[in-house]
């Protein structure tokens, strides 16, 4: 087995203070007050990052400079008061940032927990390569998709004691039934085969592999899946946790079929239409930690918290 158990983060506590970062795209200023109030509400101080209200001279697809994205990300996980980093959204620019973190300093520090979906998979691999700590993939605060449902899973995930916690959707649907036990990895398909060759690129051996996506075309979701199952990827996988898959072109019929063409020849237990992702009432999925994938009635039972 590839995937090792890292040690626990201590849950968050009422009065502790968290970061909001800018890893990727720019910040829209009402989506962040939201954000902010929300995660005031639960009783904790949040402390916006330099980049967060800030974009690249030149780029506007990205909230800053590289360098100056990477050092608030950074700064933020080595500030002793800092008790969570959270990426207040996604886009796209994680991984122009990777290789300017000091993630020998990361290591050695207290451990903090990260938590962000998207584009922040790029983080989720590299803390998990590089610092070895679980994080959390969830609904981030800036964003859409931060609905009360989705924020309170982020809450509990972040305040709850580590212990056995089940996560399930309405619409889940099996795929191959059976049981699985393994490690959670995973996160956004394009950017997880948009890895392929990276430092952090890991295969998902005896783990519970999480996918998922937005507004990609079936046949774009077949050719990264294709990818990352030649690249070896999927090799030893142990369990697949699909998760949703919004705006993947016109009919969620063919996107079923496309997952099911591509990956029933792993012969795992297999579930999809779990709400992770991009997605109203987002489930927080803590990632690097065990886990157990009933996929006879789609539950992904989270057997240690972060």
């Amino acid at each position: 087995m590839e995937v090792s158990v890292p040690g626990l983060v201590r849950p968050v506590r009422p009065g502790d203070t968290v970061a909001l970062v800018a890893c990727a795209g720019p910040v829209d200023t009402d989506a962040l007050r939201c954000g902010v109030a929300t995660l005031e509400s639960w009783g904790l101080r949040v402390r916006l990052g330099a980049t967060v209200r800030t974009r690249h001279p030149t780029l506007d697809y990205l909230a800053a400079t590289d360098s100056d994205r990477a050092r608030d990300f950074e700064r933020a996980w080595l500030d002793p008061d800092v008790t969570a980093v959270i990426a207040a959204r996604g886009g796209y620019g994680s991984q122009r940032m990777i290789e300017l973190v000091d993630w020998d300093a990361l290591r050695h520090a207290e451990p903090t927990v990260f938590a962000g979906a998207s584009d922040a998979t790029a983080l989720h691999a590299a803390i998990a390569a590089h610092v070895g700590t679980p994080t959390l993939l969830a609904s981030m605060p800036a964003t859409a998709y931060f609905d009360p449902v989705a924020a309170e899973h982020l809450r509990v995930a972040l305040f709850d004691p580590p212990g056995a916690r089940q996560l399930t959707s309405p619409k889940a649907e099996t795929l191959r039934s059976g049981h699985a036990r393994g490690v959670l990895v995973g996160g956004n398909l394009t950017v997880l085969a948009a890895s392929v060759g990276s430092p952090e690129f890991r295969p998902a051996r005896g783990a519970i592999a999480v996918l998922e996506d937005i507004g990609e075309e079936p046949y774009r979701i077949d050719r990264m899946l294709t990818q990352l199952l030649r690249a070896g990827w999927f090799d030893g996988v142990a369990g697949l946790a699909l998760g949703s898959w919004t705006d993947c072109g016109v009919d969620c019929d063919v996107v079923r079929e496309v997952l099911r063409d591509r990956l029933a020849s792993l012969g795992v237990p297999t579930v999809w239409r779990l709400n992770i992702g991009h997605h109203p009432g987002a489930l927080a999925v803590p990632l690097g930690v065990p886990s157990e994938l009933d996929a006879d009635t789609g539950t992904l039972t989270v057997t240690a918290g972060v």
